[in-house]
């Protein structure tokens, strides 16, 4: 009896096995696979030109180490056809940091110019957000502005910053003390972070810290890491960060992020792995690409798969319609940009196996039909 359950448990992994699960509402657009003296092809964010072209930036490495630490600068795809063909990658920001530069978020600003805002890192005492804008379409970048004045290790996730219905932007953070003094030395760098927020109401000219910054209410190892925002359709946001409970924990804001509410596990059984969470247009809709661990699907403890796409009709408080987008068992999946084009969602991530050495360093772009992620 013991070796007929395995044998179907087996069974039941491999049939999720087939990974990238490709058909005609959900397809694979782009692999950027890591080659010669490019390591690894990391996390990115889009933003669609006022031509209709969609502007893909992401952090490309280069040299011999693809690790955080590794060298790096922001490479750029562009798509003239709503995701389903790209151009050839070109250099966006050179590296202007004494490690590098990576994690990108592009949003479409009120005023019309585009914001890019990314990490530059120059030691694990020292990783910090800058801004630029664009005022010609990214054609031109402006000079690099530092958001927030405070040293140490900070660490925004890629496709993170939004900006509110009444203009104000928002950066979750995640803040890392220094265990020493040492910028090169990784014993220097404390993994459990809190989590924090900074605003600007004045499109980044000025930035203030919000009254609220939050540790992780139980004992953990990671903290509160890599956390995101998104606006709910009353206006009030809702936050959410990666931890080592099993859940990732939520915050609430009813005052634009002034002020936010004591962390609390979501419903989104997780590992250590970031979600990702965007409204539907024209919908209270959210939607939600994570790594599902409720057993809904089959997965492995502690692995970042499977790849799944989740809704919520109530602020990010329940989540149902469960999606597989990948599901290999040794897959590794995370780091997910989302954006809307047309009647599908365009969706870049981290692609790799389980493997030391791959896990992060393959991206992919998935074109996915909405009317399949918000149907029956």
């Amino acid at each position: 009896m013991r070796l007929l359950l395995c044998l179907l448990a087996a069974l039941r992994l491999s049939a999720f096995d087939q990974t990238p699960f490709e058909h005609e509402r959900s397809r694979t657009v782009l692999q950027l696979d890591p080659g010669a003296d490019n390591p690894r092809n990391s996390e990115g964010s889009f933003v669609t030109l006022k031509d209709g072209r969609v502007l893909f930036i992401y952090t490309a490495y280069y040299g011999k180490s693809g690790a955080d630490d590794g060298a790096a600068r922001l490479m750029a795809v562009e798509s003239n056809d709503a995701g389903l063909t790209w151009s050839k990658p070109r250099t966006a920001i050179e590296n202007h940091g004494r490690k590098n530069v990576m994690s990108v978020s592009l949003l479409r600003l009120k005023s019309g110019r585009i914001g890019l805002f990314y990490l530059v890192k120059n030691g694990w005492t020292d990783c910090h957000v800058v801004m630029r804008t664009s005022s010609d379409e990214a054609a031109t970048w402006s000079e690099p502005m530092r958001v927030g004045q405070a040293p140490g290790y900070f660490v925004l996730n890629n496709d993170r910053v939004i900006q509110t219905s009444k203009g104000r932007l928002v950066v979750p953070l995640a803040f890392h003390r220094s265990r020493g003094s040492d910028p090169d030395s990784g014993r220097s760098f404390d993994a459990r972070a809190i989590a924090q927020w900074l605003i600007s109401d004045d499109e980044g000219a000025t930035w203030a810290e919000s009254s609220s910054w939050w540790a992780m209410p139980v004992r953990s190892d990671s903290g509160l890491q890599e956390p995101g925002v998104v606006e709910l359709a009353d206006g009030s946001l809702f936050s959410w960060a990666r931890t080592d409970a099993g859940f990732q924990y939520g915050f609430r804001s009813t005052d634009a992020g002034r002020t936010w509410s004591p962390p609390e596990p979501t419903s989104l059984a997780s590992p250590v792995s970031p979600a990702s969470i965007r409204r539907i247009p024209g919908s209270a809709d959210l939607l939600c690409l994570h790594n599902d661990h409720s057993g809904q699907f089959p997965f492995k403890k502690g692995f970042r798969t499977p790849l799944v796409a989740s809704l919520s009709k109530d602020g990010g408080r329940a989540w149902t319609g469960h999606r597989l987008l990948e599901g290999d068992p040794d897959g590794w999946y995370c780091y997910t940009a989302i954006h809307y084009v047309g009647d599908s969602v365009l969706l870049a991530y981290c692609a790799g196996d389980s493997t030391k050495r791959s896990r992060l360093n393959h991206l992919r772009i998935r074109r996915v039909s909405l009317s399949w992620l918000t149907g029956p």
